[in-house]
């Protein structure tokens, strides 16, 4: 709880050191930092030691590996909200909500209106069939019903998802850190090791336990850096002059809904589409199942669910307001803008610029150390994750792993480790994927949400489901996403404009999805039943 007490403690400090403590004067441009100052990576680095002490902490108490995967079953719901809030918000969504309002337009909070609908969902519908059966993998749970052979192709999909994730939102860290330094994007491997190292050392040590307490270290720092970035913007415009009061000119056209599928985002495409992916990432997801099993029961990991939702809007909002802050201010000084960056078409990197050459010296070490917080947050939770996923669905099922509890704790933290490491390494190849953040989120992360929680939806929901079915369901439910998620280049030609919204990736997935696995897996339910009949 050392850690817990320094995070406030510096959102504090940096509260104290704003210039809203100033006496109030007129509108004017802040004086440009030259990066970051030596008392910023002070900050950064102070921060980086107090998390790999939190996980050496928590790693003298572990025994087995009940503790180190799910703390034992008996952790806090409310730490568990906020550590799956911090887990599935990341660096990618940190940054990417400014630069979306700043640059496309205010639709992207629609989403937010999906949340009750979410809770419902998965906290009544889902949560309860899921608690029934206590479980380190999510994946046993497709075991027996739909076979081995689903239960392992549900572990390599997941594992495969969260690795593609964790790169790529590693990559997005660090090339948004090249442009808070001013160097070139060469430093981007270094960065990506400094801060996949932390990451991964707290973790491999740590378990659950560390990364939760971490999750929420990571969320007071994120939210408190955004307050800091709006607190100084409505102190230097002398006032709220930059909520916009009408649609920016800056702003897509942005339609309530659109027969045409290549319109970039509508408001009925932003509410199904998070409203999938949520409910999608909680039910097929280790990061979010693994969470509620944490929990002692169906009524505590519905708690969570209420907290990780309520969190998700409050830091959404928040998010949002420091885009229009943004907005406002390099309107209101458009000579600050530097050369070569566009406002609406380099949006993305609006935010990581202010608050490396606009933030007073030490606020920015802040903010920075909610960026890296933000990133190491889904670092340590895929990995450990992944862990639990290897260890219980590969060694211990075919009987693979140590015969001792300290052996298979040891095992685990190995197998973070080497995980860890894959992740820094592959986040390399994220770079040539085109598109701003967000777009590139859900065209890359995003594409085996869906047949993931498909399976669970087989198994659990699909009395006649049978593994052919499934399996030819996952296959064409995939091939949607990816043609959608790619329809420029596949369709038009390299470089092309995608005819199809990244946003109807997830709804036209699960659609395809499930509509095909059950109607192969009623045929061949159909064909078994007769031919019973027959030989009866």
């Amino acid at each position: 709880m050392k850690s817990l007490f320094f995070s406030s403690s510096l959102v504090v400090f940096c509260l104290l050191e704003s210039p809203l403590l100033a006496a109030e004067t007129s509108p004017e441009p802040l004086a440009l930092n030259a990066g970051l100052h030596p008392i910023d990576w002070v900050i950064i680095a102070i921060y980086a030691i107090s998390t790999i002490f939190l996980g050496w902490h928590f790693s003298r108490g572990q025994e087995d590996t009940s503790e180190y995967f799910v703390g034992s079953g008996q952790m806090n719901p409310i730490l568990i909200g906020v550590s799956l809030f911090a887990t599935l918000l990341s660096t990618i969504t940190y940054l990417s909500t400014p630069g979306e309002i700043l640059g496309k337009g205010p639709v992207y909070l629609i989403k937010d209106l999906a949340m009750p609908f979410i809770f419902l969902i998965v906290g009544f519908v889902m949560i309860p069939v899921y608690m029934r059966q206590r479980v380190t993998s999510a994946y046993e749970l497709l075991e027996e019903k739909l076979g081995l052979g689903i239960r392992l192709l549900g572990a390599v999909m997941f594992v495969s998802l969260r690795l593609i994730w964790m790169s790529l939102l590693v990559y997005l860290t660090a090339k948004a850190i090249t442009t808070m330094l001013n160097v070139g994007e060469e430093w981007i491997p270094y960065i990506v090791l400094g801060t996949g190292l932390v990451a991964i050392i707290y973790t491999s040590l740590g378990g659950l336990r560390a990364v939760v307490i971490t999750d929420l270290i990571q969320t007071i720092l994120l939210f408190g850096g955004a307050l800091l970035v709006i607190a100084t913007i409505t102190y230097h415009l002398g006032g709220f002059g930059w909520f916009p009061t009408k649609w920016d000119q800056n702003w897509d056209t942005q339609p309530f809904f659109s027969f045409d599928p290549a319109t970039r985002v509508t408001y009925v495409g932003t509410f199904l589409s998070i409203l999938v992916w949520y409910v999608a990432t909680s039910c097929g997801d280790q990061v979010s199942v693994q969470r509620f099993m944490s929990t002692k029961d169906a009524s505590a990991a519905r708690k969570s669910l209420a907290v990780q939702l309520s969190v998700s809007v409050i830091v959404s909002l928040t998010l949002a307001m420091v885009g229009f802050a943004l907005l406002g201010y390099f309107k209101e000084f458009p000579n600050e803008i530097p050369a070569g960056i566009d406002l609406k078409k380099d949006a993305d990197k609006f935010f990581p610029h202010y608050i490396a050459y606009h933030l007073p010296v030490g606020i920015s070490g802040c903010v920075v150390s909610a960026m890296f917080a933000a990133a190491m947050s889904s670092i340590d939770s895929g990995v450990n994750s992944i862990t639990a996923v290897v260890m219980t669905d590969f060694l211990d099922r075919f009987d693979k792993s140590p015969r001792t509890e300290k052996g298979h704790v040891f095992t685990a933290r190995l197998l973070a480790f080497g995980i860890g490491t894959i992740v820094v390494l592959s986040s390399s190849v994220m770079g040539s994927i085109p598109g701003n953040i967000t777009a590139v989120t859900n065209k890359t992360a995003n594409l085996l949400t869906t047949p993931i929680f498909c399976l669970f939806f087989f198994a659990l929901f699909v009395p006649y489901s049978r593994p052919a079915g499934v399996i030819v369901g996952a296959i064409l439910g995939t091939t949607t996403a990816v043609l959608i998620a790619f329809s420029g280049p596949i369709f038009m030609g390299p470089n092309e404009p995608d005819p199809i919204s990244f946003q109807w990736i997830a709804p036209a997935a699960v659609t395809v999805n499930i509509a095909s696995g059950c109607l192969v897996s009623y045929l061949i339910a159909s064909y078994q039943s007769s031919n019973k009949s027959a030989h009866s």
